[in-house]
């Protein structure tokens, strides 16, 4: 190398020009930048010499400048064309003729700058450049297409999210789904969340924390979820909407229905008969009779809803409703198992119509036990459409114009009265019905009222009966049973204060009813066999036992087989769990949501039950919305012991709350 000689070179992976000054020990030269910066260069940093003149370092911004006209990266590729067909490597001055047909300075100085910076057409080799293969050349630029497009949608999708935070409606593509989707995982799961660089990533440039409840408060404002997002519901597999395909199929059906398996169906549209339900109850799935017979008898009837009359064992709805299998109710609303229409439609007794029902005679002896019972696929009239208030108040009055209402009390007493003479166990807890309409909370308390009380056993009864039925024709139902409690002694609960403190107490000793297809007693119910059979709208395995029993009827083989319903039976269970969790869940949310919109409102509280007596931590119930919460108190208390509380501090979303005593004196801070 020689003085005045251009040279590029690598500092620090960066290209420069310089001019060589002077040597520098053995090897090395003083190169001279545009700058006037003196580096000490090895010969292995330099990676281009431009030969043809000398020059110094105010000289480089002018040979820079006539570089440009050459500068052309497309040119390369007519170039490769050339050099790809006849299996030929080049190198900076050769390919500078092919596409300059000239090699001065300038021009091969520019060929080595498009073949370094070439990512597409050449690869180097040694101090030539191989041209790729035209297989090469198209995946490379497949490569580049879609990180291009991909460099596009990041923008696009920066640019919505900037749309959205300054109060524009953005529309999301399909492109941005990967981003969201993280952002989501991320609120549901957080530090377990899978796949997260994504939403830190997007956390992180728009300056947020870099958490579940970051990425919540990301997606409520981009208007992706609502402030009150059922998070419990969305870490579900419950789908919340119907597939295209079933949709049609109910239409279909509301349009014509199919022919009606059971022919000769009772005729009982003679007979009056009363749904009792909630006033905001739509599925209407069962009613209650009285037939007061020549002999003095009365015959109970209770018909049920007959879904089946719609469905075939695995047809679309089934398959539907088996994979929801249960209608799932929230204070915002119900995920119903069968889509609306039918559900509240034809599927439901509606009042003044002909309807289909599946329909349970009974006639019990003064005792309350069962005397006689028979099962019929019927023909009904549902009479008079009845919320419980309806029935409570016509028991108060009196009305005679309707002596099926005070019939229907009088055999809910004496078999309400038979069952415990069998040893059935009431725990009677305070319950509540959260609504959530338009951002408006209402908490209704449900009363164990004389009406309640008829509608539960009238459905016990039915279910007892049905239980009777399959266990008399060895039909494989999904009978559900209770192992017996083992309670404390009866002298130790008397020294608990009657009511809510010793349900609770009784509460904890409960185990869990199971399901198998053997009959087995229910303990709390102190019935030898039992099934749940008067919800087929709402629960799949009451849908199970309708299939079978009406085939029964019918003198047909029952659809499923003992091994297809043992394995219903053992799938549902999970189902049904999930669903209740998220109903609890969810109801607990909407309690300290309601809680925290009335700070300054003073609640009347009673002591359940210890949870750590050792560090006062109890359980309270507030009575006036049968609400069950922890409370940490800072004095001794018995249980059964009532006082004043207000509510601290609530963080509905991270499920806290923190109570304080009132007091006549002061107030005094508690914590849960």
């Amino acid at each position: 190398m020689e003085k005045g000689t251009l040279i590029e070179f690598r500092v620090h992976g960066e290209r420069r020009l310089g001019v060589a000054d002077r040597p520098e020990g053995k090897k090395h030269w003083i190169v001279i930048d545009d700058q006037g910066g003196s580096h000490t260069i090895h010969p292995r940093q330099v990676t281009y010499e431009v030969a043809g003149q000398t020059y110094k370092p105010s000289d480089i911004p002018t040979f820079f400048q006539e570089l440009e006209p050459y500068i052309d990266p497309s040119s390369l590729e007519i170039a490769w064309e050339i050099l790809v067909e006849q299996g030929e490597t080049v190198n900076p001055q050769e390919m500078a003729m092919l596409l300059f047909s000239a090699k001065d300075s300038h021009q091969c100085y520019a060929s080595h700058l498009l073949l370094c910076d070439d990512k597409l057409y050449f690869k180097q080799k040694g101090d030539r450049y191989e041209p790729r293969s035209p297989n090469q050349v198209a995946e490379i630029k497949h490569q580049q297409q879609v990180e291009q497009q991909r460099l596009q949608e990041t923008q696009e999708f920066w640019n919505r999210v900037k749309e959205c935070l300054s109060g524009t409606v953005a529309e999301w593509q399909n492109s941005d789904r990967p981003r969201l989707d993280a952002l989501e995982r991320l609120a549901l799961n957080g530090e377990e969340a899978s796949h997260a660089t994504s939403a830190f990533e997007t956390l992180a440039t728009l300056e947020r924390p870099q958490t579940a409840s970051g990425a919540l408060e990301l997606l409520v404002d981009l208007g992706i979820w609502s402030p009150h997002e059922n998070l419990s519901l969305r870490r579900t597999q419950i789908p919340t909407q119907f597939p295209m395909q079933v949709f049609e199929v109910a239409q279909q059906l509301l349009d014509s229905q199919p022919p009606d398996p059971d022919t000769d169906r009772l005729d009982l549209t003679d007979l009056k008969v009363y749904t009792i339900d909630d006033e905001s109850t739509r599925e209407i799935d069962d009613g209650l009779s009285v037939e007061f017979m020549a002999d003095g008898q009365q015959r109970l009837w209770i018909h049920i809803a007959d879904p089946t009359r719609l469905l075939c064992p695995g047809d679309e709805l089934d398959l539907e409703a088996r994979r929801r299998t249960t209608t799932v109710y929230l204070p915002t609303g119900i995920i119903p198992m069968f889509p609306s229409e039918l559900a509240t439609g034809p599927m439901s007794l509606v009042e003044g119509k002909l309807c289909c029902a599946l329909s349970f005679g009974v006639i019990l002896d003064e005792s309350g036990q069962v005397k006689d019972y028979s099962i019929h696929a019927s023909t009904i009239k549902p009479t008079y459409r009845l919320t419980y208030d309806d029935v409570d108040e016509m028991l108060h009055l009196g009305i005679t114009a309707e002596p099926e209402i005070e019939a229907l009390a009088t055999w809910t007493k004496r078999r309400k009265q038979w069952r415990d003479s069998q040893g059935a166990i009431s725990i009677y807890m305070p319950e509540s019905l959260i609504k959530v309409e338009e951002d408006e909370i209402t908490i209704k308390v449900l009363d164990d009222s004389p009406s309640r009380q008829i509608v539960a056993e009238m459905m016990i009864l039915t279910g007892e009966v049905a239980a009777r039925y399959g266990q008399a024709h060895n039909l494989d139902l999904p009978y559900r049973s209770q192992p017996q409690p083992e309670l404390p002694p009866a002298e130790e609960l008397l020294l608990l204060p009657a009511g809510a403190v010793r349900s609770c107490a009784m509460r904890r000793y409960m185990p869990r009813s199971e399901v198998s297809l053997t009959p087995a007693r229910h303990a709390s119910l102190a019935l030898e066999t039992y099934t749940q059979v008067t919800s087929p709208i709402r629960r799949y395995s009451d849908l199970l036992t309708h299939f079978q029993i009406k085939a029964h009827l019918r003198g047909e083989t029952p659809p499923f087989s003992t091994e297809q319903m043992q394995e219903m039976v053992m799938s549902l269970g999970p189902a049904v769990k999930e669903a209740s969790k998220v109903e609890r869940e969810t109801n607990r949310y909407w309690s300290l949501e309601f809680l925290r919109r009335h700070l300054d409102q003073t609640w009347e509280a009673i002591l359940l039950r210890w949870l750590r007596e050792d560090s006062n931590l109890g359980l309270l119930l507030l009575e006036e919305l049968a609400v069950e919460l922890p409370m940490r108190l800072n004095r001794n208390a018995e249980l059964g012991e009532r006082f004043t509380v207000k509510v601290a501090h609530v963080d509905p979303r991270q499920d806290i709350i923190q109570f304080q005593e009132i007091t006549d004196q002061a107030t005094e801070p508690a914590f849960s």
